[in-house]
């Protein structure tokens, strides 16, 4: 047999086997992630809380976190990390290992709206995994009893009576109780003075303690203090009035098209296996099934949301559009 030959006949009793070893590396280099996933968690989940302990965004994850730490058998470690509208976390879980063992449940402001306001940031937020949805709660105004006004009429009238003088509390520069104030103050053509805070918890403290006049809030916290007859709940933020709330008159109703809400996720770091996402998706839709859990929910007057992970990334390509609108017609610009 000729050297050719031979060479001939070699290329193809191997050529045949080309498509069998590529199918058999893809397997062997796959089957680390889909392991990982099946033994997904086998340790500590630590969960970053971007804002203070005792507002919404903290309360809201803990409560899933203690299912999850049950169905698992693993301990689920709450970590706040607060600053810079929530960047300060976001950017800790950004750069964290893919390995779903960190994640980020958060409020919209890192997510959607920061990369519109901040010039430079630590992450990108286009590049995180998103996971679920956990819950969406209504924003409200809610006053220290020292505000005259009952209504949102009352209201902008005793604004325009003295123009700059109204301190309206924010959970900080960029956050949804923000951007809401900035909102308000264009349709209804009056000016605050803003004070931002740290989160909700300490911006609620400020309001009791009277430091404030205002706060747009969202209701998971404030809605207690309310019915407590601490603070003043003088109009809500949805298109319609609440079933719960039914004599609480909409800010709509005076300013119409006015609408606002916070939502509260979980993301993964950049590049967390698809498999791991959706167990955590899984586990997490699961616990949203749970009725304690949904009534825990409401008590903090939020709407059990769930879903897929695709179903997140669309909502938070929409709400990228929506709050860039506000930023770019308010002009809004951080101190």
């Amino acid at each position: 047999m000729t050297h050719n030959r031979r060479r001939a006949l070699g290329r193809s009793m191997v050529e045949p086997w080309f498509p069998c070893i590529g199918l058999l590396l893809a397997v062997v280099l796959s089957a680390p992630i889909d392991l990982r996933a099946q033994d997904y968690p086998n340790h500590t989940v630590r969960i970053i809380v971007p804002f203070p302990a005792g507002g919404t965004a903290d309360v809201m994850p803990r409560i899933v976190g203690d299912w999850l730490a049950r169905k698992w058998g693993q301990a689920v470690v709450i970590e706040n990390k607060p600053g810079a509208a929530g960047n300060i976390g976001a950017e800790a879980v950004y750069h964290a290992d893919p390995d779903g063992y960190t994640l980020l449940a958060t409020p919209q402001p890192p997510l959607v709206i920061n990369a519109t306001l901040y010039p430079k940031l630590g992450f990108d937020p286009r590049e995180f995994e998103p996971v679920i949805i956990i819950g969406r709660v209504p924003s409200a105004l809610v006053a220290n009893p020292r505000i005259k006004a009952d209504t949102i009429p009352d209201f902008i009238a005793e604004a325009h009576a003295q123009p700059g003088k109204i301190t309206a509390a924010t959970q900080g520069g960029g956050t949804t109780s923000h951007l809401t104030s900035e909102l308000f103050q264009m349709m209804a053509q009056v000016t605050f003075q803003q004070v931002p805070y740290r989160g909700s918890a300490p911006a609620l403290a400020g309001l009791l303690a009277g430091d404030v006049d205002v706060m747009f809030d969202n209701l998971g916290v404030s809605l207690a203090l309310v019915k407590g007859g601490q603070l003043k709940l003088i109009a809500v933020a949805t298109p319609q009035r609440m079933a719960s709330l039914p004599n609480v008159p909409t800010i709509a109703e005076t300013l119409p098209g006015f609408a606002s809400a916070a939502w509260f996720s979980v993301v993964a770091p950049p590049r967390t296996p698809p498999a791991i996402v959706a167990a955590i998706n899984a586990a997490v839709n699961e616990a949203l099934r749970q009725g304690y859990i949904v009534q825990r929910l409401l008590d903090l007057s939020a709407e059990p949301v769930g879903g897929s992970p695709r179903a997140m990334a669309a909502y938070m390509r929409e709400e990228v559009d929506r709050w860039g609108k506000v930023i770019r017609t308010v002009g809004v610009k951080l101190p």
